[in-house]
């Protein structure tokens, strides 16, 4: 039998395991190169959604490593608990079944990009039937193609590239009738890759992207702090600020 005296050491030290603070005081995030919203500058992880998570730790006091990665993989290490968090994703249910999500971020939308001598103007799914489509995938832009594609009653045929640079050169070269895409990640492209022959032809539909969580290996207490210092610093006008640097707007709180 230990002495008396043992005992609140023998206490203490096993609060410190239960408790492990380390574990409480650091979120890891992945992300993918997905420019204008995430990208590298000097082996840095830059952009809105980087300067927002920067600020929001900066308020918590808490550190938040971010690393970029190739997107399967990014998801991959939050899935198995490697990393913490991913930035920016679109809600699915698919995801909502392992991911909890931030108030949303920011507004944007997907839209078709199609070359100069196309005239379409889009208004409505039909305009699209019969078109060969070229969109990046496995992602939430494909999955929201698919959906399409069924309301159309498949009359469309989807061209899934491993990246978004292959996609836009089809349709530039005339080898996909149209690109499905995030708005500001097409213009972005298209300047990058110097396409002068594509344009945008309207939103097909609107959308909102969020900062996610792991539910099974993200310490809860700290994402729920996370959100909490996320509407103060919105209601503060800061997140509007930081986006407002990229010309990218805020979604108002619920």
């Amino acid at each position: 039998m230990l002495p008396k005296i043992v005992w609140p050491t023998v206490v203490a030290l096993l609060l410190l395991v239960w408790t492990d603070p380390a574990a409480a005081t650091e979120l890891i995030f992945d992300t993918q190169d997905f420019a204008p919203l995430n990208y590298e500058v000097n082996g840095v992880v830059s952009g809105p959604g980087a300067d927002v998570i920067r600020r929001i730790c900066a308020d918590m006091k808490i550190t938040c490593p971010m690393r970029l990665l190739p997107w399967r993989r990014a998801q991959q290490e939050v899935f198995e608990g490697k990393a913490h968090g991913i930035f920016l994703v679109g809600w699915n249910a698919e995801r909502a079944r392992w991911l909890s999500f931030s108030p949303p971020l920011l507004n944007s939308e997907y839209g078709f990009f199609v070359r100069d001598d196309n005239p379409l103007r889009f208004t409505q799914n039909s305009d699209v039937k019969g078109y060969l489509v070229g969109v990046y995938g496995p992602s939430n832009t494909a999955t929201s193609l698919e959906k399409i594609k069924a309301d159309l009653g498949g009359d469309l045929t989807i061209d899934m590239t491993p990246d978004d640079e292959s996609a836009f050169r089809k349709a530039s070269l005339g080898r996909v009738k149209a690109v499905f895409s995030n708005r500001d990640v097409g213009y972005d492209l298209i300047k990058k890759l110097g396409i002068t022959n594509l344009r945008y032809t309207g939103r097909q539909q609107a959308l909102k992207y969020y900062i996610a969580f792991s539910q099974k290996f993200a310490d809860k207490k700290l994402v729920d702090q996370f959100n909490e210092t996320f509407r103060t610093l919105h209601k503060q006008g800061v997140i509007q600020e930081i986006l407002g640097r990229y010309k990218m707007e805020a979604v108002a709180l619920e």
